[in-house]
């Protein structure tokens, strides 16, 4: 009777993790609860990994250990999964069947539940009364289920990041290296048109909702890194915002419908993403040096030389603006809770395309 209370915290244990697991992995899109074990188990190892792996200097390197995160996090997440089951299994056994194999102590009512929950069948420890019995079955049960359920989440998981990749990769070309609003206007003007470009924002407005769905389902995906340092699903779904919010402010002859509607896609996507991160929005004044009045000025000029007509007026600049911090405050928080850099709105003059890079130097 002295141990009951433990039986009914190994049942709070057993209760929590398989509710967890049922919402991360079988019924992610409805979760709206404000705490989840899931969201503190990543809380609790992204800020001390994050604030070790700043502390390489070099970049390369850096960056190389925060992509391990993401796979790796994953891993330690079933662990945790399947320790807390076997330790709260461990517990209710403890209590039903104190003297399995002729000792009373809860290290070897541990051995036995990750025994019977790995369903090892070594047979030198088995329970000796009828609810022990049952509850080696459920618990054996249990261990099958977690088995299901990683071979079924983490192919879902790569497919999903394979499918988000594949469109930044073709940014490299269309966008430059890191992505750039401007250079994107600039490579999607052929012959005094933007035909090219509204099929582009077509295609992004349906990554946006793909993205919207899958992170919003598993925002485990956030933690994915690109396969270069200067590419990023944040990165690139900035640029698109960029470029639909300069097209709808006037850029003469662009797709102002469709480039309205793929940044209400875009928006929509950061800002709930953001919301699963809790990662509140930062106030105007910390962003608005991306793009200073002097930087609008000379983007001007570049588009002018492209034969790219932005609208030179201080209405212009206003509703870029309002544009701007509709979206800017939350990539920006994203930003500073993932690490992941933001791209600027003009290519620096040393940006040199991936696809003209290899290991071997770059195409002169």
């Amino acid at each position: 009777m002295m141990k009951f209370p433990l039986a009914i915290v190994g049942l709070i244990i057993i209760a929590i993790i398989l509710w967890d697991a049922f919402e991360t992995v079988i019924l992610p899109r409805r979760v709206t609860r404000r705490i989840r074990l899931t969201g503190l188990f990543y809380s609790s190892i992204w800020v001390p990994w994050s604030a070790l792996i700043l502390a390489i200097k070099k970049p390369k390197g850096r960056e190389k250990s925060f992509s391990l995160f993401g796979p790796m996090s994953l891993l330690l997440l079933l662990m945790f999964w399947a320790v807390g089951l076997i330790f709260g299994y461990a517990l209710i056994l403890w209590v039903i069947d104190p003297t399995i194999g002729n000792t009373a102590g809860l290290g070897m009512h541990f051995y036995l539940s990750a025994a019977t929950f790995f369903t090892l069948g070594y047979g030198d420890i088995v329970p000796t009364t009828a609810g022990g019995r049952l509850l080696s079955v459920i618990e054996a049960g249990n261990g099958f289920g977690l088995l299901a359920i990683v071979i079924s989440y983490l192919p879902i998981l790569y497919q999903a990041f394979s499918r988000r990749e594949t469109s930044i990769s073709l940014m490299d070309a269309r966008a430059g290296s890191p992505s750039s609003a401007v250079e994107l206007l600039r490579r999607h003007r052929a012959e005094d048109s933007f035909d090219d470009l509204n099929r582009l924002l077509s295609e992004w407005e349906r990554w946006s909702a793909e993205l919207l769905e899958s992170h919003l389902s598993y925002p485990v995906l956030c933690f994915f890194r690109s396969q270069h340092d200067n590419q990023s699903w944040l990165g690139a779904l900035t640029t698109v915002l960029d470029t639909c919010a300069l097209v709808m402010v006037g850029v003469e002859g662009a797709p102002v419908w469709q480039a309205r509607m793929t940044f209400a896609m875009a928006r929509h996507a950061v800002v709930d993403i953001a919301q699963v991160f809790r990662t509140k929005p930062r106030p105007n004044r910390e962003y608005a040096s991306r793009l200073s009045s002097a930087e609008l000025e000379r983007m001007r000029g570049l588009l002018e030389a492209n034969g790219i007509r932005l609208n030179n007026d201080a209405e212009t600049e206003r509703r870029l603006d309002e544009l701007r911090a509709m979206y800017e405050p939350y990539v920006h928080a994203l930003s500073e809770w993932l690490l992941m850099p933001l791209p600027p709105w003009i290519l620096p003059p040393d940006a040199i395309d991936n696809w003209k890079t290899s290991a071997w130097g770059r195409i002169q």
